[in-house]
């Protein structure tokens, strides 16, 4: 027998190995089989024969893809079999070599005649979201959101509806009574800054020194 390294061994899974590795169950892969959707790369003519049906690597990350855009994204498996008669041109593991992206249920790809992001099966445009200016963006109103008024810094309030009525530092749902109950633990002004960061120095001596806790 002639020895093989594992470079030359091809690898092949049968229907059983395929619906533990990918979700997709034996019925569902052999429908896709009989409609031409997706048939098995190693596949005999006679499928009668055991083991008939019988699956590569390749299969099995374009199957895992194909249930994820299935399950995860819910892109119906109608506009799946559009994409797969658009993109057919990129052979039959399009689904495994090809970045592939979701918009409102249907699958998007890059362009490269246009430099564009369109729709698979209409080719239309898909509006370029600059994420990064978006995250930026974000990240700048977190910090705002953070920044309380001067005015409230080591003031206390109990209002009605906050934190079940109890006493809270000014311009948060923090209450007192948790600050305290760090102090009596042992915690220094220091270490219970590092639980509660948005908190300043003031705040947390004003809680300390609130002797009036519900």
């Amino acid at each position: 027998m002639t020895h093989k390294t594992s470079e030359n061994v091809v690898a092949a899974f049968t229907e059983e190995h395929v619906e533990r590795l990918t979700g997709v169950s034996r019925r569902q892969l052999r429908y896709w089989d009989r409609d031409g959707f997706f048939v098995p790369s190693l596949a005999y003519d006679n499928r009668r024969r055991a083991y008939s049906r019988l699956y590569t690597f390749r299969d099995l990350v374009c199957l895992k893809v194909i249930n994820a855009l299935r399950n995860n994204a819910k892109v119906p498996l109608q506009h799946l079999r559009h994409v797969k008669d658009k993109l057919a041109h990129l052979g039959d593991d399009m689904w495994s070599k090809t970045t592939l992206y979701v918009h409102n249920k249907r699958v998007v790809i890059d362009n490269p005649e246009t430099s564009t992001r369109e729709e698979v099966v209409s080719g239309q445009g898909v509006l370029q979201i600059p994420l990064k200016v978006i995250a930026g963006d974000m990240q700048e109103r977190v910090r705002e959101l953070k920044q309380r008024e001067q005015s409230e810094i080591g003031k206390l309030v109990r209002k009605r509806g906050i934190a079940q009525n109890q006493t809270v530092i000014a311009g948060t749902r923090i209450p007192v009574r948790s600050i305290k109950a760090f102090a009596e633990a042992g915690y220094s002004v220091s270490d219970i800054r590092k639980e509660y960061p948005t908190l300043t120095e003031d705040d947390i001596r004003a809680a300390i020194n609130y002797d009036a806790v519900a």
